[in-house]
């Protein structure tokens, strides 16, 4: 029988009051597995108000004793993640490797917080003014909210969290419908780690929980994850309603190869960047832009490689090896919906005349009939003006556009309305550098095809990639999260009272 999917405030589950429930499937087996709850926006301030009710309480704990909860969270975390792993396999559809890679990034932004005491601490100047010092401090922000995606139901809230709450606040994450109970498991772990209640909370729900979070006054920011229609709702919204803002929204990744690129290396860099995961990444390579004189060499490898792909049951592949047979590559897609919505922009590739070296439609995949199978597909000859360019797919589709330079392949990348990762695979280091400087991305790879920082990075793109000025993590991060306060203070020796008298001029530095 499916299970209840609940609400967590409070350090327990919280079923609410709306009685509303939406289905949760396993997208390899096309069963209904859970019932998440929908918050009306009486559960949804409930939420809020116990989250700001812990607010207080948690800045001012001790910075000393905040980082012994986060380091109990991280070695919790660590012994048991793929209990984690194997929870968004079941709901998600992607392989448990996969599962276990989102999970490891995570733990960086995790560790990188056990160590923000340091990013935290302030200023000071002595005798600023004759007598007078000044000090700055950061502060947190009191309640801030998550919304995340599907595609990654653990790293991208741990891209925030981790931060939020090391710096002091407390926090009301929002999982996607689609994948909820990633979300619980870490809310369960977080209290066992000794984080106090109404410290960190889960909303489950649609629009209205999301609503709600974007207009409560008792919420100081938002963080967001998910595509740019949305991400440019969730940031005029939540704007107007005097919050700051990263929202971070879609993508259109480019990977240039040019002529002196070795051909393997970017073959095997094409395949894993825009079929892992089934091409669900922000960071997934969807467009391969090749010179020309090398194009049909390195489509003939990409597909020879796709060709080899195990399409299947995620939460099989680790069995396979032990019967003999090669392990599961890949899973489906997350919802029928979406992969009839991404099989349509094939066949709508197909109809513009792009050449179709390798239809995923055609796919004989290791798992139930009533998965939501899809497999490789490329594309060739793509151009600019065809829907699979200018849609973002979010499916396991490759379009390769040729060109004759490197400088047109530049103008293509800057052209994009996205601007958040690429990569170039060259063996030349000037042309390299030159692209680095070029190119209108917020993230750019050399020789590395999904340019993730590290933690103490921060993550984000430009262009309509991003709404606001803050990336995810790293310091821009903990100081999304924080507040600047700076304190001017004199203290009079009562031997040494100055003169008293009126001034009314400007107050001055001496």
């Amino acid at each position: 029988m499916p299970t209840t999917i609940t609400h967590w405030v409070d350090g327990a589950p919280f079923e609410g009051t709306s009685g509303q429930l939406a289905d949760v499937t396993n997208p390899a087996t096309g069963v209904v597995s859970g019932r998440v709850v929908l918050a009306s926006e009486r559960d949804a301030q409930h939420v809020i108000s116990r989250a700001s009710a812990a607010a207080p309480g948690w800045a001012t704990t001790s910075i000393a004793r905040r980082t012994q909860v986060m380091f109990g969270f991280r070695e919790l975390f660590n012994a048991r993640k793929d209990e984690l792993a194997v929870i968004i396999t079941a709901e998600h559809g992607k392989v448990h490797s996969d599962a276990v890679g989102e999970i490891t990034r995570g733990l960086e932004v995790v560790e990188f917080a056990c160590g923000v005491g340091h990013l935290l601490k302030g200023s000071y100047s002595d005798n600023a003014s004759t007598g007078v010092d000044v000090h700055s401090r950061r502060e947190a922000l009191g309640v801030v909210g998550i919304i995340s995606p599907f595609n990654f139901p653990a790293m991208v809230p741990m891209w925030f969290f981790p931060v939020a709450i090391a710096a002091g606040n407390a926090v009301v994450l929002k999982p996607s419908e689609k994948d909820p109970s990633a979300a619980l498991w870490l809310a369960a772990l977080w209290t066992e780690a000794g984080l106090p209640d109404g410290v960190f909370n889960v909303l489950q729900g649609d629009k209205v929980a999301v609503d709600a979070l974007l207009d409560s006054p008792e919420v100081s920011s938002i963080s967001f994850v998910g595509s740019t229609p949305i991400a440019q709702y969730v940031y005029e919204r939540a704007s107007r309603a005097g919050k700051r803002v990263q929202a971070l929204g879609g993508a259109k990744n480019h990977m240039v190869v040019l002529g002196d690129a070795d051909l393997d290396l970017a073959a095997d860099a094409a395949v894993n960047a825009g079929f892992g995961s089934a091409g669900e990444r922000c960071m997934a390579i969807s467009v391969l832009v090749a010179i020309d004189h090398v194009a049909d060499d390195l489509v003939d490898k990409i597909a020879q490689r796709a060709r080899t792909l195990v399409i299947g049951d995620g939460g099989t592949a680790r069995t396979d090896s032990d019967a003999g047979e090669k392990e599961v590559d890949m899973g489906p897609l997350v919802t029928r919906a979406h992969r009839d919505r991404v099989a349509g922009l094939i066949a709508s590739g197909e109809e513009a005349g792009a050449k179709v070296v390798l239809d995923g439609r055609e796919v004989r995949a290791r798992g139930e009939a009533d998965g939501f199978w899809l497999g490789p597909t490329i594309f060739d000859h793509v151009s600019t003006a065809m829907e699979i360019y200018t849609e973002e797919i979010f499916g396991p589709v490759l379009c390769v556009i040729r060109v004759a330079s490197y400088a047109e392949a530049v103008a293509l990348v800057n052209a994009n309305p996205y601007g958040n990762g690429t990569a170039v695979f060259t063996n030349d280091g000037g042309a390299a550098k030159r692209f680095e400087t070029d190119v209108q991305v917020g993230m750019i790879g050399v020789n590395v095809p999904v340019p993730v920082p590290v933690a103490y990075y921060s993550f984000g793109g430009w262009k309509r990639s991003l709404f606001g000025d803050t990336h995810a993590h790293g310091v821009e991060g903990v100081h999304f999260f924080t507040r600047g306060k700076v304190v001017t203070s004199r203290w009079i020796d009562p031997s040494d009272r100055p003169q008293g008298g009126l001034e009314l001029g400007f107050p001055r530095n001496d």
